[in-house]
């Protein structure tokens, strides 16, 4: 592993370049409050839920009379002040659901005998003479519940009447016992059905498989899809270990701006934030003549609802090193927005970036925070989601899992730019894009680089061409490259992009004025190296390439749950 080395190790390879293995991640020692301790963890009290209020239960209480396998909460009647009648709210209780039923090595056979209640949406219905099969699905797993329902259970009435259908949610109530099938070990014996919603048969999601381009058209139904499930539940593991790797190794969790009047990389594709322009809700048309202009004909953005240009921001990466100067190491995830007009499988307009910063950190630190990261969210999805990894690996990339456990035990190495562009120009494969010093690697390089020159090991390239790279990174002495670094991994290409931060005042001045960016927008970011600057870095992670990568979905328009790309921006 990468950890048994240390971050001076070198290894030729070949011939021709050399590759570096560097070492662990480690959390740095903080300074804590010697009375931490003593108070934790704070007692808090228990956290609100909702109001009673008209809810299911009350909606179909006529029908569910007996209640629940568990005892309802009572509610407790209180004199308050005027005579006024209140009650307490009851308590929550986290529901018990198909995963919870069927998951564990039994795969639910410590249950059997038990009464309980399920809930979720009809995949298939099956009507045979005496018995009817039903299988519903609630979300929480791959697994269908099978309910079968016998002529004398409550509520078949309605499966008679034809209310059963694929797309109807159900609320069942029966006894778990052994299956007599090969697809499972249990089965739910109905006692009580009721159906909470029917389903129209112009339900476009039936037993036959559909297409995913024409499940993008139907983004509001498609996570009751297998495929769609499972990413869902992928994606919600994904961003669940993120978190947690951040903050078991102290990093603050930030939330950075969506509007923003700065750049952070340079190339103008942002979308522009404005009220110039009258909503739809003041009616009428918009003549361009109702824009406010100033003398020379330019939009006077003094008069915009900010009071200068505004944008959608692409980064939350300057906003977060404003923070790692003064909490040391911090992350950032949410949306964030770029207006490429590209509509190709790898881009999206709206999507989700995780960027940490760590303070007195060098590039070094920096790939090796990348490294555990990733290594630690993969590994936890692999634990964490089996059934759905299953899934994926059958139906969606023959050998995923194998993949994704390479990345966790293999080691990631590393080579400069230099010797990444000599060892392509020395490939003997024909690129699309031709190979030279100070060209941006492509996909199609960066794939070779990991899937045939390493054999499917996740390699990191560092030291870019400056003139290739964005103003903040910090410039090496040679003063042609900058301490920059991308993850390559099979399959994907660029995974994360990452650099050590320019800290030093001069050099990121005249670097922004030979970009010819307007230094007066970034008065803000220049005061950090004004005011106890330090050397730190970070790096930037697209999640819903995440998604892919973890996943085997091609499409990142199937990563995420409402994509946003040019001329569609639906649901």
């Amino acid at each position: 592993m990468a950890g048994a080395l240390s971050p001076a190790t070198t290894l030729r390879l070949k011939p021709f370049y050399a590759v570096r293995f560097f070492g662990h991640y480690r959390r740095p020692i903080k300074v804590l409050n010697p009375n931490f301790y003593s108070s934790y963890p704070p007692q808090l009290p228990p956290a609100p839920y909702l109001s009673r209020r008209r809810s299911f239960c009350s909606v179909v209480s006529a029908a569910i009379s007996s209640g629940e396998a568990v005892e309802r909460p009572k509610f407790e009647n209180i004199e308050a002040k005027e005579g006024v009648k209140t009650e307490k709210v009851g308590e929550f209780r986290k529901r018990l659901r198909v995963a919870d039923i069927k998951g564990g090595p039994e795969e639910g056979l410590d249950r059997l005998g038990e009464t309980l209640v399920v809930r979720g949406w009809v995949r298939t219905v099956r009507a045979q003479s005496s018995v009817t099969f039903i299988d519903i699905n609630d979300g929480s797993c791959l697994s269908n519940m099978q309910c079968v329902m016998g002529s004398d259970a409550e509520g078949y009435d309605q499966v008679e009447n034809g209310l059963i259908s694929t797309g109807a949610s159900l609320w069942i109530e029966g006894t778990v016992v052994s299956s007599q099938g090969s697809k499972q070990k249990i089965e739910l014996k109905v006692q009580k059905l009721v159906v909470v919603g029917k389903s129209d048969p112009s339900f476009p999601i039936q037993k036959k498989r559909v297409s995913r381009e024409f499940l993008r058209t139907k983004a509001h139904l498609r996570p009751r899809t297998n495929t769609f499930g499972a990413v869902s539940r992928v994606r919600n593991a994904l961003s669940y270990a993120t978190h947690k790797f951040f903050q078991e190794n102290g990093f603050v969790w930030v939330s950075s701006p969506i509007i923003t009047a700065s750049d952070c990389e340079g190339a103008g594709e942002q979308f522009c934030v404005t009220t110039l322009i009258p909503n739809s809700n003041e009616g009428g048309d918009s003549p361009v003549s109702a824009i406010p202009t100033t003398e020379s004909g330019s939009v006077d953005w003094s008069q915009d609802f900010f009071g200068k240009r505004a944008y959608l921001t692409v980064s939350g990466q300057l906003n977060g090193e404003t923070y790692a100067t003064a909490l040391s190491d911090i992350y950032t995830f949410g949306p964030t927005f770029r207006a490429e007009n590209s509509n190709t499988s790898r881009h999206l307009a709206e999507f989700w970036m995780i960027e940490p910063e760590l303070a007195f950190a060098d590039l070094d630190d920096d790939m090796a925070c990348a490294t555990a990261y990733l290594q630690y969210v993969v590994q936890y999805v692999l634990e964490n989601c089996k059934e759905d990894m299953d899934f994926f690996d059958t139906w969606i990339e023959k050998g995923i899992i194998n993949r994704l456990t390479d990345v966790v035990e293999k080691n990631f190495v590393q080579l400069s730019y230099t010797d990444a562009v000599e060892l392509l120009l020395k490939a003997k494969k024909k690129f699309d894009f031709p190979v030279k010093w100070g060209c941006d690697l492509q996909s199609e390089h960066e794939r070779y680089i990991t899937e045939e020159a390493f054999g499917g090991c996740p390699v990191i390239i560092r030291d870019y061409p400056k003139d290739i790279k964005a103003f903040y990174m910090r410039q090496n002495d040679d003063g042609k490259t900058v301490a920059a670094m991308d993850m390559l991994v099979p399959r994907v290409g660029e995974l994360i992009g990452g650099s050590q931060r320019e800290e030093r005042l001069e050099y990121l001045e005249e670097r922004l004025d030979n970009m010819n960016l307007n230094k007066e927008s970034f008065w803000w970011y220049l005061d950090l190296r004004r005011y106890g600057s330090v050397p730190h870095a970070g790096f930037g992670l697209g999640f819903e390439r995440l998604v892919q990568f973890a996943t085997g979905i091609d499409n990142i328009r199937d990563a995420i749950p409402f994509p946003r790309t040019p001329g569609s921006a639906e649901f």
